[in-house]
């Protein structure tokens, strides 16, 4: 059995996953890295992290991948729930099955990994679960509803889980990014010209789609974001919560601005958006 630690990050295809696993690898963890597309982790595997086919909304997909990690190391040690995508579109045109799937994924998904992971840590009395939320999950973004709700949820699980597992000697910690280099931006602008942008919300959704395209250019590499993971599962004293990312300052300022203030901003951020992207 391994007296390394050992670490399951979900949704490390590409993106922050992808760079969360390089980093705890490359801190001397056994890292686990879970993802649907696993063709895509290929480079990982060269690393020596172990990739594994996951998909977090089946149940027996979860439970036979922990069930590996447990047989093969004899413990999990730390989670990082990382999957999840944004779903955009106004709250009137995205069809609710679309909306649950996003729920499913974002916050039931990171809670069947939780759920799965626990009788594990709390047999070692110790542990650290991290949950990948956004800056979407204290400030909303126009026409995110149901992508800024889903990480509201898992913010607000997090504290819950934390104060529950504290006893346990198991840590419950949360990193907010802004805007992180990926796809993410490009599919969730896409997602929400073809929901939005041929009706009644055409305006708003043309000028939210030119802020995810426009803030692409300004985006912060995943690996400030990994670097806030290493803290997280390795300091002795983590925080509960790390933000970093480009526009993550935004979670400074909300303490200080009204709802007005805020909405009134986002008018003003679109419209330079739409000068920046034409």
């Amino acid at each position: 059995m391994s007296h390394r630690k050992v670490a399951l990050v979900t949704g490390a295809s590409s993106g922050i996953g992808n760079a969360i696993a390089r980093s705890l690898h490359r801190n001397g963890v056994t890292v686990y890295a879970g993802a649907r597309r696993v063709g895509r982790m290929n480079d990982l595997d060269d690393l020596g992290v172990t990739t594994l086919a996951l998909d977090i909304t089946d149940p027996d997909s979860v439970e036979a991948v922990v069930d590996q990690i447990v047989s093969e190391t004899g413990r999990i040690d730390i989670l990082v729930n990382n999957a999840g995508y944004g779903l955009m579109g106004a709250v009137e045109d995205v069809p609710l099955e679309q909306a649950q799937d996003q729920f499913d994924v974002n916050l039931f998904g990171a809670a069947r990994l939780i759920q799965s992971v626990l009788p594990m840590m709390r047999q070692q009395h110790a542990g650290r679960i991290i949950n990948v939320t956004s800056v979407d999950g204290k400030v909303a973004q126009p026409f995110g509803a149901w992508y800024v709700a889903s990480k509201f949820a898992l913010e607000g699980l997090s504290d819950a889980l934390r104060l529950e597992l504290s006893p346990q000697g198991i840590h419950v910690a949360v990193i907010e990014p802004g805007a992180i280099q990926s796809e993410w931006a490009d599919i969730a602008a896409d997602h929400l010209q073809a929901t939005s942008a041929n009706g009644p919300y055409e305006q708003g959704a043309s000028r939210a789609a030119a802020i995810l395209k426009a803030v692409k250019q300004f985006s912060s590499k995943p690996q400030v974001i990994a670097r806030l993971a290493d803290k997280a599962a390795l300091s002795r004293r983590p925080k509960t919560r790390y933000s970093a990312g480009a526009g993550s300052q935004i979670l400074w300022v909300r303490r200080f601005l009204s709802d007005k203030t805020i909405d009134h901003l986002w008018g003003v951020i679109g419209k330079a958006a739409e000068q920046i992207t034409r």
